[in-house]
């Protein structure tokens, strides 16, 4: 996790949250889905890194992880990650109890307990009542979800957001399989803003293409 705004991995991130703000400029858009093709790839510490990022320039924030079947943002930020999401979404709690100030204008919002029907959830009337509620409080919201060829939750909640950012493995993910991930964004309606691809050691392991 980012701890020094002055690292050069946090200048990597900046240039990711530069490109974010470009390109909603004029359209005011605030919610970002974070995904991958794969497993493995990075998308959980680049969601993490880039909402802290924008959290430096005193912008209020909200990490969520919807990731409801492999959890793993709170272990990141160690906290308990027991109530969240899914209490929400459920109706067992408001999200205001649910959400963690983690630092300043940083807040995060668990997963909560794993449910028998993720997709489900996610694709619920009380999802988009609950987004659109956190849309009116922070200035950006930054959601991790699971990777985009394994479940379907990446594909409903990438029709929901206002930009999908795709993080790729560097000598890992295959170009045929990024043909796929594109392929199905456009089918269910998601904007791919970008690519994320790391582990490239001649990058400083981080580069950033966007749309």
């Amino acid at each position: 996790m980012l701890e020094n705004p002055t690292t050069i991995y946090a200048e990597a991130y900046s240039k990711l949250k530069t490109s974010i703000k470009y390109s909603s400029a004029d359209k005011n858009n605030k919610v970002f889905l974070i995904t991958s093709s794969e497993k493995g790839e990075g998308k959980s510490t680049t969601a993490t890194n880039l909402a802290i990022s924008l959290s430096f320039d005193k912008k209020k924030v909200l990490l969520v992880d919807c990731d409801l079947r492999r959890p793993s943002l709170h272990k990141y930020l160690r906290i308990s990650g027991e109530c969240g999401l899914t209490e929400v979404i459920i109706g067992e709690t408001n999200v205001e109890k649910a959400i963690v100030n983690i630092k300043d204008n940083l807040f995060f919002l668990p997963s909560g307990n794993r449910p028998p029907n993720p997709a489900e959830l996610l694709g619920s009337e009380n999802f988009e009542l609950m987004l659109k509620e956190l849309k009116d409080i922070f200035d950006y919201i930054i959601i991790d979800s699971p990777p985009l060829r394994v479940v379907a939750d990446a594909q409903i909640l990438s029709s929901k957001v206002d930009g999908v950012i795709l993080v790729v493995k560097y000598g890992f993910t295959k170009k045929d399989e990024l043909l796929v991930c594109r392929e199905t964004l456009e089918l269910v309606g998601g904007k791919l803003i970008g690519t994320v691809i790391n582990g490239d050691k001649k990058e400083n392991d981080y580069k950033y293409y966007y749309y």
